[in-house]
């Protein structure tokens, strides 16, 4: 028996996916809610299987429900339902962790279908917007770790990437050789890297290794 959770702020509809959904033998209902408060209430306690999220909710969305679900409780496949089209928001369900993005035109043995899928751990997510998903997380995180740098690491970054010895750099930016040993140490520290060649790597990755211009010493 699958166990479903059921989240749509319209009763109508709720109702709807319920009565098709019980009336399938090996799937059942456990709780409904009808807004993202009472979602991240009653699912923890109901141990589903398989929660259905509606996208647009009165206090939130479904989208913010499952990444919190799935943080919470990973083993809770979500398949998110919705009535609208949405790149934007497909692409934020695959972040959060969903399982499948379907629009409410579904029919009904669809719907079904795709949460029998989802149960058994399948994705209905193209593999192709899922590795766009993630090249976008890791651009995510890389933003937020050069955002740790000061101007001058990070133009000291970009010269490490360039392959310059601290000598060099210390000529290039106008600085003691010994000043510039502990900027790269303390970019190290931010970067939560060990080696200058990760340094390096991580430059390049994240779009930060361009030459810049200096117009003389700050």
């Amino acid at each position: 028996m699958t166990r479903v959770f059921l989240l749509d702020d319209h009763e109508v509809v709720r109702r709807g996916v319920r009565e098709l959904l019980e009336a399938e033998d090996d799937l059942e209902v456990v709780g409904e809610a009808s807004n993202a408060a009472e979602a991240l209430t009653r699912i923890p306690v109901t141990h589903p299987d398989v929660a259905v999220l509606d996208v647009r909710l009165p206090d939130g969305d479904g989208i913010e429900v499952c990444r919190e679900i799935r943080s919470e409780a990973p083993e809770v496949a979500c398949l998110m339902l919705t009535s609208f089209a949405d790149d934007e928001a497909l692409l934020g369900a695959v972040i959060a962790g969903a399982s499948g993005y379907v629009l409410k035109q579904i029919r009904g043995n669809d719907l079904v279908g795709s949460i029998r899928r989802v149960a058994k751990g399948e994705s209905l997510l193209d593999p192709h917007l899922v590795a766009l998903a993630k090249a976008r997380l890791g651009r995510d995180e890389e933003d937020e770790r050069l955002g740790r740098l000061s101007p001058q690491e990070r133009r000291i970054l970009d010269l490490i990437a360039d392959g310059k010895t601290n000598r060099e750099i210390a000529g290039a930016l106008f600085l003691a050789e010994k000043t510039v040993k502990n900027y790269v140490s303390n970019l190290l520290v931010k970067l939560g890297m060990k080696r200058r060649t990760e340094a390096a790597v991580f430059a390049v990755r994240a779009g930060q290794h361009e030459r810049p211009s200096f117009s003389g010493p700050e």
